[in-house]
């Protein structure tokens, strides 16, 4: 292993070997599951382009992939494709740049080629969720801060990269803003060199997604997200203040409930977990929780106010995929989800529950080769047996995997811009647990792929120091002088 973490200049065939065998692996699993893996929001991404009002409420970049997708191909395996081409090129980008920062080459290389056959990076990758691309520009955001590791400092090309990538970040998911802005104080703390060039890409970025979405997309006809989708979190923080701490509500606050969903309904949706039981249900009135949602806010700071412990109880419950290596199946919603295998559009949302579209048949299963299928399918539901899940599905253990590997790197290989890693990271670990709305191992996924990538990189450090602590215990060991070795009295000269 000390040969292999030698720092030397990457060589451009291994990475496009890399690249071309994580590409042929994830198009077989794109082969398998065409046009690819779908889940009940995957079908609105795409029904509202079509049926109309334009509605920001997921990703408007991400809607209008999907849309472009099925206006000009007629299908979605054009968008399924690219996620897998975009994978391929950012796991192989990270793993170049980390073996350029010290990582064991060897190593490294087999980790990455590997990596594509595990579930959680195939099955994942031709998943039609905007939190692919998401995934996707923060493994690159970790290729990119790796380089500036292996050059000890932070270069223009770094810092123009950096800009794309967390613009990109943003415009994929909702939260995109609050990972960019706890990842750019991270990297404020570590590097020491152009920290204002930092901050100037990091606000604009953090900011971009909140002007877009409040003021560039309503002139086009794009309808800001509902007030209950905003707030869902907060609204479900009532519903278990409620069920543990009914005595802190008012009779008025009990109609101003009521007038939202039965009472009965707010009971059953305190649950810490996830949100779902209480505004994914039909007696759950969502134009009602937007009339009322300045009302419903007001009622939830008083609580924060008057229990803040048990609010805070409630986020880091419900955040528990971020923190927490284990899932909980005794409670509701305590289970971590993976996928949703169900074969077409209906059998997730039901006829008429979503304004329909032509051609809502694309979201079906059709395997381009079958024969692919029959290997990958049982492969994938073998992988979501329950005693996999800390491993496979869980971020919370890769995230502290990989501030063990870049702490004892950035040690090892005496390079504190190593930690730069994984800011990314801990943008999305401490976003999703202050603000989340269920176990989601997608929302979770990027520490889950950096840190794999990052194993050779904690082996390769453990090993430098375990020899660098050899090498000083041998100069430390006192050496017989010469007259020790001489023959005394009543010895054989």
């Amino acid at each position: 292993m000390g040969s292999d973490t030698t720092l030397e200049r990457p060589r451009p065939w291994i990475a496009l070997t890399t690249f071309l065998i994580i590409q042929a692996v994830l198009g077989c699993w794109w082969a398998a599951f065409y046009p690819g893996l779908f889940s009940r929001d995957s079908v609105l991404y795409l029904s509202h382009t079509l049926a109309g009002p334009w509605v920001s409420d997921h990703s408007v970049a991400y809607d209008a992939l999907m849309w472009l997708s099925y206006t000009k191909t007629g299908d979605l395996g054009a968008v399924s494709f690219a996620q897998t081409t975009a994978m391929a090129g950012a796991l192989t980008f990270l793993a170049q740049s980390l073996k350029s920062a010290g990582a064991p080459r060897k190593l490294t290389t087999a980790v990455v080629v590997l990596m594509p056959l595990a579930p959680p990076v195939g099955a994942f990758s031709v998943t039609l969720w905007k939190d692919v691309p998401f995934t996707i520009c923060a493994v690159a955001i970790a290729g990119v801060c790796a380089r500036m590791a292996a050059r000890r400092t932070v270069t223009g090309p770094a810092l123009a990269g950096l800009a794309l990538l967390v613009v990109a970040l943003g415009l994929f998911r909702a939260n995109g803003f609050l990972v960019v802005g706890v990842a750019v104080v991270a990297l404020l703390l570590i590097v020491k060199t152009r920290r204002a060039w930092l901050l100037l890409i990091g606000t604009p970025a953090a900011a971009l997604p909140l002007m877009l979405t409040n003021m560039v997309f309503p002139t086009f006809g794009i309808v800001p997200p509902a007030k209950t989708y905003v707030y869902h979190t907060a609204f479900a923080d009532i519903a278990v203040a409620f069920k543990d701490r009914p005595e802190r509500f008012s009779e008025q606050d009990k109609a101003l409930m009521a007038s939202v969903a039965p009472l009965e309904r707010w009971w059953w949706g305190g649950v810490c977990y996830t949100v779902n039981p209480l505004i994914w249900r039909e007696d759950f009135n969502w134009q009602q929780a937007d009339a009322h949602a300045t009302e419903l806010l007001d009622l939830w700071r008083r609580l924060l106010v008057s229990e803040p412990r048990l609010i805070i109880e409630t986020r880091l419950c419900r955040g528990a995929i971020a923190w927490r290596p284990t899932q909980d199946p005794l409670d509701v919603g305590g289970m971590t989800y993976r996928f949703s295998r169900r074969p077409n559009a209906d059998t997730y949302v039901g006829p008429g529950k979503v304004p329909d579209f032509p051609g809502r048949w694309v979201f079906s299963l059709r395997p381009l080769s079958w024969e692919l299928n029959r290997v990958a399918d049982p492969w994938l539901t073998s992988a979501l047996a329950p005693e996999y899940d800390w491993v496979l599905w869980r971020g919370a253990v890769w995230s502290y995997v990989c501030y063990l590997a870049a702490a004892l790197a950035a040690w090892a290989l005496r390079n504190r811009y190593v930690l730069a890693v994984v800011a990314v990271v801990a943008g999305q670990q401490l976003t999703v647990l202050a603000n989340i709305s269920a176990q989601d191992f997608r929302y979770m996924a990027t520490p889950i792929f950096v840190g794999v990538l990052l194993v050779p990189l904690l082996l390769g450090s453990g090993w430098r120091l375990l020899r660098a602590a050899a090498v000083r215990l041998v100069r430390r060991t006192p050496r017989k002088s010469p007259e020790s070795r001489e023959p005394g009295p009543g010895r054989e000269a």
